[in-house]
């Protein structure tokens, strides 16, 4: 081994491989306390950065889940606010429809009724003709079963059911031309419109299950979100008061890493009092 050279330098090689090292570790923990990050990329972890990028993306569908789950919320809400009103029409229809039975009213009085009566039916068709949200109606002639996603690959939905309550339908019996203009259509009408209070309010009971369905699995998902970011975190995080005391521990190596590279490139010159 060749203990006094010009040409090689041993001791300058090793402090400088060490202080390269240093160099490194330093960048590294610096960069973890710059993002907050102890896997920021592949390079750093790949088998962790591929599990918690798998973990975002379930992450991020679950947010497209929560946003179909609110909106199936507002409109299912929606059609529940027209149908409680459409159900307050109906009371109100009944109560003219009994007083217009009555045989001794006055044919004025019956006419006020009819007309009042003609007026709340009228209005059915109004409060379910605008009982929508975001183009979903589910009380319209024709409407259809809503549907929500309920799991980040879009495998499972739940479903919102349509309650037909437009007049003449299965649900409100009324027809869109029925009147109480005499005390016998006004005998009959009680019991139709009776019929229809009954299948608005069955109807109103299972969208109001359905809704509270929504909002019990919206809640779900949202807690569900919450852990799977939390194990995310748990997974790449980096722990800053350990990596803030380490790059204490590195500056100081670093600074001693150079004194030793100086200390050591100075062995060269050493050479010089030999030939004096």
């Amino acid at each position: 081994m060749i203990s006094n050279s010009i040409n090689t330098n041993p001791g300058a090689m090793i402090a400088l491989q060490n202080l390269n090292a240093t160099n490194g570790d330093l960048a590294q923990t610096q960069g973890r306390i710059s993002t907050g990050l102890r896997v920021a990329s592949a390079k750093d972890d790949a088998s962790t950065w591929a599990i918690a990028q798998n973990q975002r993306a379930t992450s991020m569908s679950l947010t497209s889940v929560k946003d179909s789950l609110t909106r199936g919320t507002s409109a299912i809400d929606v059609a529940l606010s027209a149908g409680q009103s459409v159900s307050d029409l109906l009371l109100q229809m009944k109560a003219k429809s009994l007083a217009s039975s009555d045989a001794g009213l006055d044919p004025t009085s019956r006419s006020a009724l009819n007309e009042d009566f003609k007026a709340l039916r009228d209005q059915i068709t109004v409060i379910i003709g605008n009982a929508d949200f975001n183009g979903a109606n589910l009380l319209k002639s024709g409407a259809v079963d809503l549907f929500a996603l309920a799991n980040a690959d879009g495998s499972t939905r739940l479903t919102a059911t349509a309650e037909d309550m437009s007049l003449g339908a299965a649900i409100v019996t009324i027809q869109a031309t029925d009147s109480i203009s005499t005390a016998t259509t006004a005998s009959a009408m009680i019991q139709t419109v009776q019929t229809s209070i009954d299948n608005v309010s069955a109807a109103l009971a299972r969208l109001g299950t359905q809704s509270k369905s929504y909002e019990r699995h919206l809640a779900f998902v949202s807690k569900l979100q919450d852990t799977i970011d939390a194990g995310i975190g748990n997974l790449v995080d980096a722990d800053l008061a350990r990596e803030s005391a380490k790059l204490q521990a590195l500056q100081t190596k670093q600074q001693l890493g150079i004194q030793a590279l100086a200390i050591a490139n100075q062995t060269p010159t050493m050479v010089l009092s030999l030939f004096k």
